[in-house]
């Protein structure tokens, strides 16, 4: 019988498994956004979470708990100090995960998963163009023609400073 069993494996051993769920939440709580499979998310929610709710009791013992599982003293430090400050009056739901859609070699569901009370900032960031030849010539004819726009902006000031 299957009873208590529910845990994904991920087709790893236990100690691959642990390993990388550790490494993955380092990057998490460093990066506050990654993105992988739907299913390697869903395990790294019911792994991170019960670690983000021990921060905020900052305690030697509960430094020492997530270290145990973390392995890594600047990931740590930054959960301490930085995530559970801003998670303070969270009752729970730390991440979130939004789907992206299939991976085109293996048709794996892709994700992201983020902090939740990070998201801001991650929004605030410039998203890079995408490169195609279209978009590079008309950045050059735009670079081309900006340099006169800005010439002629800057003869009419100096005309209106000397007319006054």
């Amino acid at each position: 019988m299957r009873h208590n069993k529910k845990f994904n494996h991920l087709s790893r051993t236990a100690s691959h498994r642990k390993a990388m769920l550790a490494n993955m939440a380092v990057s998490l709580i460093m990066h506050k956004r990654i993105t992988t499979t739907l299913a390697k998310a869903k395990a790294l929610k019911k792994y991170v979470e019960p670690l983000i709710t021990r921060s905020k009791n900052d305690t030697t013992t509960s430094r020492r708990v997530v270290f145990r599982y973390l392995q890594n003293k600047y990931a740590v430090t930054e959960l301490f100090k930085e995530i559970s400050t801003k998670v303070a009056d969270r009752p729970g739901g730390y991440t979130r995960i939004i789907k992206l859609g299939f991976r085109q070699g293996d048709a794996a569901e892709m994700c992201f998963i983020e902090l939740v009370d990070y998201d801001e900032n991650m929004a605030k960031a410039p998203k890079a163009a995408k490169k195609t030849r279209r978009s590079r010539r008309s950045k050059a004819a735009e670079a081309a023609e900006t340099p006169a726009t800005e010439t002629a902006a800057e003869e009419t000031a100096t005309e209106e400073a000397k007319a006054e």
